[in-house]
């Protein structure tokens, strides 16, 4: 999801943790549970799991949970589930393009709840492939920016294989191949520095301003409307609301 910045979604995922943190756990595990099943319980020989696991850390998940879930995924645990990861495509209003991404037990339960909060909320949903080329995987590191120097930053961040350190209002973002992720964070922690998340995410190739604050509602509602359902862990759009829209909205 991109609002005011281009990663309000971690940001904003980040801050609804703490009110809904069963139900964010619940999401992560699931994640880890897949991950550890399709690649094996080894994070050092399965990128996936490693992902999966650096998100949760991301967001303070107990380390006896991660266990658990790899646990559980490899088959070792008492409750091994099976899930597949289902993506959705489509539109939003003033046109933006959503990108939803879900693991799911039942695909006929799942596709009917994304398809009505699409329809609710003035969306329509595409085919495979419509709107997917206009995002790119990334691997996304946000650090802190209070205290940081930019400089030593940039070198930590190179170290680690990052692409890119950009400040974005109170936060650096370190970007990298989705493969590097892991090691982009390693090397800014080894140097000092606090992580605040680090995720694999899609970042858009181009965004859509959404000036209108009729218009900024609409489609804050669709994007927390497809986060609660229990089976989508992830929704991604290209929309760009301006800080003073946003605040309005907000009040």
């Amino acid at each position: 999801m991109s609002g005011h910045s281009k990663w309000s979604s971690i940001k904003h995922k980040k801050g609804a943790a703490d009110a809904k943190r069963g139900k964010l756990f619940s999401k992560l595990s699931r994640a880890i549970i897949v991950a550890a099943r399709e690649g094996g319980p080894d994070p050092d020989a399965n990128l996936a799991l490693q992902n999966a696991i650096e998100k949760a850390r991301s967001y303070s998940m107990p380390k006896d949970n991660i266990e658990r879930a790899v646990q559980r995924g490899a088959g070792t645990g008492a409750d091994a589930e099976a899930f597949e990861t289902v993506t959705y495509e489509g539109y939003g209003p003033n046109g933006v393009a959503v990108f939803v991404e879900a693991l799911t037990d039942n695909r006929n339960r799942t596709a009917a709840d994304v398809r009505h909060v699409f329809s609710k909320h003035d969306g329509s949903l595409g085919g495979s492939g419509s709107v997917a080329w206009l995002f790119e995987r990334k691997g996304v590191v946000l650090v802190p920016a209070d205290g940081v120097d930019e400089d030593e930053l940039t070198l930590a961040a190179a170290e680690g294989g990052a692409e890119d350190v950009d400040l974005d209002g109170s936060s650096y973002v370190v970007t990298a191949a989705p493969d590097d992720l892991s090691k982009v964070r390693e090397a800014i922690e080894e140097a000092g520095m606090a992580v605040e998340a680090a995720q694999l995410t899609m970042v858009p190739k181009t965004t859509v301003e959404v000036e209108d604050e009729s218009s900024a509602k609409k489609i804050l509602r669709m994007m927390d409307a497809l986060e609660e359902s229990d089976d989508v862990q992830d929704v991604y759009s290209n929309f760009d609301i301006p800080e003073r829209v946003l605040e309005t909205v907000a009040s």
